[in-house]
C-alpha cells in the first residue's frame, strides 16, 4: 500500500480530535476522513509513566470513539492523538488563565523542553499504540516578549502554552526532529503506522 494512497476505498478514516491544527495535517495523509470529538475525561492514573501519558491518552479517546461507532460502522478505523509538553519531570497542559500562561512560558524561556505525541489507531478488534518525541529550544525571553505573546490570545489553548506553526515560532531557537509532531501530528510516522494497520485488515 502506497504512503501516497492510504486509505482502502471500503474503509473509513475518523480523527478523534478537536484540533483544526491536526485535522489539517491529517488531510496530507488522506483527503477522505471525518472528525469526532472526543469526549471523555483526560484524567491519567498515577501509575502510568510520565512520558507515556499522552499515548494512554490517545489510546482512550480512539477507543471512545470507536466503541461508539461500532454499531454503526465495522468498517471504520479511528486516529486518537494526544500531545505533552514535558520540562523538569513534569507535563505541561493548557494554561488555565493569562498568569498560569506567564509561569509556563517563563519555565521554558532559555530552555530544552520535549514534545510527545502520542497516536493510537484502532477499528475496535485490533488496536495499535506509538508515540513520537521532538525536542524544542527556547530562546531567553524578556517578561515584556511573554506579555506580548500572551497579549495575541495564541497560548490559551495549547499546550505548554505556545504554538510553533503560530506567532508561537518567534520564541523557538531550533528543534531537533520532527516539526509536525511538535504541532500535534507527526504526519510521515502516522502515515506509515496507518498504512502498515490497514495492510493487516
Amino acid at each position: 500500500m502506497s504512503l501516497f494512497n492510504i486509505c482502502k476505498e471500503e474503509t473509513e478514516l475518523v480523527l478523534g480530535s478537536a484540533s483544526p491544527r491536526r485535522k489539517e495535517l491529517f488531510n496530507i495523509i488522506s483527503e477522505n476522513f471525518t472528525v469526532l470529538k472526543p469526549d471523555v475525561d483526560e484524567t491519567v492514573p498515577e501509575n502510568v509513566e510520565l512520558y507515556e501519558r499522552p499515548g494512554y491518552l490517545a489510546k482512550k479517546k480512539a477507543l471512545h470513539i470507536s466503541r461508539n461507532l461500532s454499531e454503526k460502522s465495522e468498517k471504520a478505523v479511528v486516529i486518537g492523538c494526544d500531545t505533552g509538553v514535558f520540562i523538569d519531570g513534569e507535563m505541561l497542559g493548557k494554561p488555565k488563565d493569562k498568569e498560569d500562561a506567564f509561569s509556563i512560558l517563563k519555565k521554558l524561556s532559555g530552555r530544552e523542553h520535549s514534545v510527545i505525541t502520542g497516536c493510537c489507531i484502532t477499528d475496535g478488534k485490533h488496536t495499535e499504540t506509538f508515540s513520537v518525541k521532538s525536542q524544542v529550544f527556547f530562546r531567553n525571553l524578556s517578561d515584556e516578549d511573554i506579555k506580548a505573546y500572551i497579549a495575541t490570545g495564541e497560548p490559551m489553548d495549547k499546550a505548554g502554552a505556545y504554538g510553533i506553526q503560530g506567532k508561537g515560532c518567534l520564541l523557538v531557537e531550533k528543534i531537533q526532529g520532527d516539526y509536525f509532531n511538535i504541532v500535534g501530528l507527526p504526519v510521515s510516522a502516522l502515515a506509515r503506522e496507518l498504512s502498515l494497520f490497514l495492510s493487516k485488515r
